[in-house]
């Protein structure tokens, strides 16, 4: 997997070089760059535009090859910071790695020697890092083509992601014999080839989360058999002997495991993880320095705070006397004072005390006052509440009132009615008179029943009237009670403010009905019903 920072730190070292007038411009006809593009042939390109101007390679004992396999290496190495430039930790992480892959011990002295030459410089930029290794310091005694085959490990190691490779046996898928190949295991991948020049790919075995990688027992004659199991397919490979075998299961089960974890190839991980070391060291050593630096801060200051105090010291030493005499003075002064601001004190706080008492007794007496109000307010909606039901029942008495007139206008127009079927019969003949005799007395006993039941509705209306009345006394005490609070109430400002009902003026009453007629109205009816009467009274 390629990361765009490795990207552009290619890019930076070609814009550098094509930089021509170090106006930090380039012409936009000088580098073109597709988005399908071979990243090896890219890296190439790149250092074609910036390697003659900084390399001179009569003197080096590497190829032009082998310095840009070391330029690549640099930018994998180097820091994320323009201008790029390696550190000498990864400076000795390469080193370490090339003479490993040479099979050279590594030397501690050496490069110890080498960091007290750089002195103060602990970095190096890409071409004086191909001069350190083409100069052969650190590969004293070994040969062009050993010097050669270290760096081209590193590179496929580190550039080209190769974790391992070497010659195994693969079963086809289709003709199911044995062929050897030449095996490269990358992070997400294991592509065979025909030799290990890698010329000829004959396959990939893609590596994914879902990958697993099993061991066989001996058959079919081949030994050292493990299985790698995909979704699509598995294949069936044999290594040369067990030691193999068990490395490359481990491997491609690492590299599984990496894809199942989500994280980078296993160098750009560890890469990762030595910056991080290297800024946790920073920090500290920075978190160090500055509590060193405060602590040797703190030491200057009480270095001075204690040459102060001897200065002081030798000051008070030699004015010891003189205020032993001037304390003896102003002692007595002191004590005048200080018993003067103890009574000045005392007498403040009895104030304080007495305004504080004060105030208590104001807050004691604003409460009280508050719970009378309290109290006055209950005691208004208990009047209240005995007023409305007094209304209440003066309603019901007037509906009450209302129907006894009605039932005795009834039996008033009834009354009249037989009053006119007598006068009728009056002015019959004698034999009708006769025979309405009993008629008539048997009328004569309605009209008696139907009288004294007139006589008792008139009781109950004169009862009535007297309940009425009786209710009619308790509103207007609820009203005068009401009155009286209302009066008590007012003279508390802002507390409490009344909701009054409205006036209700007493209905008029009549035999038709609670105010069913105005009073001319009524007139007119009252004279009808006489002059009918008078009529009647004439006809008999």
């Amino acid at each position: 997997m390629w990361h765009r920072e490795e990207l552009l730190k290619s890019i930076w070292h070609a814009f550098t070089a094509l930089d021509l007038d170090h106006r930090g411009k380039v012409s936009k006809s000088q580098l073109k760059v597709q988005e399908d593009f071979d990243v090896l042939e890219f890296y190439r390109m790149c250092w074609t535009l910036c390697y003659k101007k900084n390399i001179h390679s009569q003197h080096l004992l590497i190829s032009d090859r082998d310095a840009f396999k070391v330029w690549c290496i640099f930018n994998f190495l180097s820091e994320d910071k323009y201008p790029l430039v390696i550190i000498i930790e990864e400076i000795e992480y390469f080193l370490r790695k090339m003479m490993e892959a040479m099979g050279s011990g590594w030397s501690e002295e050496s490069f110890a020697d080498y960091k007290l030459q750089l002195n103060t410089k602990s970095c190096l930029t890409a071409w004086e890092l191909i001069e350190l290794v083409g100069l052969g310091l650190f590969s004293k005694g070994l040969d062009r083509q050993t010097l050669s085959m270290g760096i081209t490990e590193v590179f496929t190691e580190l550039i080209l992601d190769v974790l391992k490779q070497g010659y195994m046996m693969k079963k086809g898928h289709k003709r199911k014999n044995w062929t050897e190949r030449w095996f490269v295991l990358r992070p997400t991948s294991l592509s065979y080839y025909v030799g290990e020049d890698v010329e000829e790919k004959r396959g990939d075995i893609i590596l994914d989360q879902s990958c697993c990688v099993e061991s066989l027992p001996d058959k079919d004659g081949k030994k050292c058999l493990f299985i790698i199991k995909c979704i699509d397919k598995s294949f069936e490979i044999s290594a040369s002997d067990k030691k193999k075998k068990q490395e490359w299961i481990q491997a491609i089960q690492s590299c599984i495991q990496q894809l199942r974890l989500g994280l980078l190839s296993p160098h750009r991980e560890a890469r990762l993880r030595r910056r991080e070391l290297r800024q946790r060291q920073q920090v500290e050593e920075e978190d160090l320095a500055e509590r060193m630096k405060q602590l040797q801060a703190a030491s200057d200051t009480k270095q001075r705070e204690l040459e102060a105090m001897r200065m002081k010291m030798e000051e008070a030493a030699a004015k010891a006397a003189l205020e032993e005499l001037r304390r003896k003075k102003t002692q007595l002064d002191l004590q005048d004072r200080y018993r003067l601001d103890l009574e000045r004190e005392k007498m403040v706080r009895q104030q304080m005390e007495e305004q504080v008492a004060q105030k208590s007794s104001e807050l004691e007496q604003y409460l009280q006052r508050v719970r009378q109000l309290e109290d006055m307010y209950h005691r208004l909606e208990e009047a209240l509440e005995d007023e409305r039901q007094a209304k209440q029942d003066e309603e019901a008495m007037r509906k009450l009132q209302a129907r006894l007139l009605e039932e005795e206008a009834a039996k008033r127009a009834e009354l009249e009615q037989i009053q006119l079927q007598q006068q009728r019969a009056l002015c019959q003949t004698e034999a009708e008179k006769r025979e309405l005799m009993a008629e008539q007395l048997a009328k004569e006993r309605d009209l008696q029943a139907a009288t004294l039941q007139l006589e008792r509705l008139e009781k109950e209306r004169q009862g009535a009237l007297e309940q009425y009345e009786e209710v009619s006394r308790k509103l207007k005490r609820a009203a005068t009670k009401t009155k009286t609070w209302k009066d008590k109430v007012a003279k508390h400002e802002g507390l409490v403010r009344l909701i009054q009902p409205g006036h209700k003026g007493l209905q008029q009453m009549t035999n038709w009905g609670p105010a069913a007629f105005t009073d001319a109205e009524l007139e007119q009816r009252k004279k009808l019903w006489q002059d009918s009467k008078n009529q009647g009274a004439q006809a008999q």
